[in-house]
């Protein structure tokens, strides 16, 4: 009898596991069927939902015709593409001829007429879409928000880019600027290089300091040009007043708001439109210029750089800068009456027309006179000293700029070069395990990376002494 009880309670036993396996195979099942059926809507990669509730009937899993819709639209196949097509899908659309891009833009008409965005055609329910931008996609936003057409200033005073204005467009590789170039927003034209091409009419409506994708996939920074990289890049007759030495000459002028200054040597105009800037609306600056040809230029450059201003800022460019072409030494008459808080001169022999200057000049006011060579610096003091006229030369300089070259030491890898602590003596073994592991996942923190500190190899060389004479009264 015990033996019998004990078969029974053990057919019992397989009996209740049995009936437990085919209720767990029954829910998995169903389960099962529940996962499966919503993945098959799509191929999209997305996390899929499950409803959670075993007594969620089948019903609830069939597709609205608004879902059966969007489900056509995503499984749509596209015909094979043949050899000339695959061909042009491959170049850039700015190289296309237009009948290739009617063509192009017909057949995704007619493949997708409604053109759907990703968004309105994804599921919300039951998948998850990533649209964030990413690292280093700033032509993405830019083509997002010229897509949509609504891109308005958001801070007081700023202005989107306009035709007529002055640009910079750079590119830079490992550091290094490998493309710089300034251009002036027209209609209908193409800005080129070795990246690939960028048309004008894609930066108006867009704002300043923005990154822009070639047709080739290169990322090229534009701008606004300032002062300093207008007077750089302009077009040139003689050799221009860098913006180095303009400013040093501008502070030993003391040029203030108001001022009336005496300029010769007006050459292509740079130091004219400093001295502009420096004087304000309420001050004026007389640019006196021999050569004809160079006069011309001057005054062309003082205009084209007033006009992308008012475009850039919506007001006037002051027009405090009045242009002669004339020789100095020789036109005392331009002079009479009038009075110069400061005068600047580069000119080759500028001790000739010092004593057509001077008179009118204000008593302890600074003449500043830039020379290319030390020659004309000893014979400009030679002429002082053989015509004893009442100015004391207070400093002669040179202002030389060296650019550096600062930035965080990389592997070749692409990876940051992290600190290394020296070795006391300790088993750090592990340590470096664990750092390694964090490095591949982690950036380095504050003050863990080494930075390569040099001078720039490429520099600027002389330009020019600075000479500062001040009249003095006998």
């Amino acid at each position: 009898m015990a033996v019998h009880a004990a078969h029974r309670c053990m057919y019992l036993h397989r009996l209740v596991t049995a009936c437990k396996s085919i209720q767990t195979h029954s829910r998995n099942r169903d389960v099962f069927e529940k996962l499966v059926i919503p993945c098959n809507r799509t191929f999209l990669t997305a996390s899929v939902r499950s409803n959670e509730n075993d007594g969620q009937s089948k019903d609830s899993l069939k597709l609205t015709p608004k879902q059966t819709q969007k489900q056509d639209l995503l499984l749509r196949r596209k015909r094979p593409l043949s050899p000339l097509e695959r061909i042009s899908s491959l170049l850039p659309q700015d190289v296309l001829s237009p009948e290739v891009m009617h063509l192009r833009e017909q057949e995704q008409h007619e493949e997708d007429p409604q053109r759907c965005d990703p968004e309105t055609v994804t599921d919300e329910g039951n998948l998850e879409t990533h649209s964030g931008p990413e690292l280093g996609e700033e032509p993405k936003a830019a083509a997002f928000h010229h897509a949509e057409g609504h891109v308005y200033p958001s801070l007081l005073g700023e202005s989107l880019l306009t035709f007529g204005e002055l640009l910079i467009a750079e590119h830079r590789k490992k550091r290094q600027v490998e493309f710089r170039k300034m251009f002036q927003l027209q209609k209908g034209a193409i800005l080129q290089s070795n990246w690939g091409t960028i048309k004008h009419d894609d930066l108006v409506g867009q704002q300043a300091g923005k990154f822009l994708k070639t047709g080739r996939g290169a990322p090229i920074f534009f701008r606004r040009a300032s002062l300093e990289d207008y007077v750089l890049y302009m077009k040139r007759g003689p050799a221009i007043a860098y913006p180095k030495d303009a400013a040093n000459m501008l502070m030993m002028m003391d040029v203030t708001e108001g001022d009336c200054v005496l300029e010769s040597g007006s050459g292509s105009g740079a130091m004219s439109l400093f001295l502009s800037r420096a004087v304000g609306s309420r001050g004026s600056v007389l640019s006196i210029e021999v050569r004809t040809d160079h006069h011309r230029r001057s005054v062309k450059n003082y205009e084209r750089w007033r006009t992308s201003w008012a475009l850039r800022r919506g007001q006037e460019w002051p027009n405090n800068v009045e242009f002669l072409n004339a020789d100095l030494s020789t036109a005392s008459s331009l002079l009479a009456g009038r009075g110069f808080h400061s005068v600047a001169l580069d000119l080759i022999d500028p001790h000739l027309v010092l004593p057509t200057v001077l008179p009118h000049l204000h008593p302890g006011a600074v003449c500043a006179i830039y020379l290319a060579n030390i020659t004309q610096v000893i014979d400009l003091l030679e002429g002082l000293r053989c015509s004893a006229l009442p100015v004391l030369c207070e400093r002669i300089i040179e202002v030389p700029v060296r650019q550096w070259l600062v930035a965080p030491a990389l592997q070749k890898d692409g990876q940051y070069c992290t600190r290394k602590a020296p070795n006391l003596g300790e088993d750090t073994s592990s340590e470096e395990e664990s750092s390694a592991d964090g490095e591949a996942l982690f950036e380095p923190g504050f003050g863990n990376v080494p930075y390569i500190a040099r001078p720039h190899p490429e520099q600027m060389s002389h330009t020019a002494f600075l000479v500062k004479l001040r009249k003095f009264v006998r």
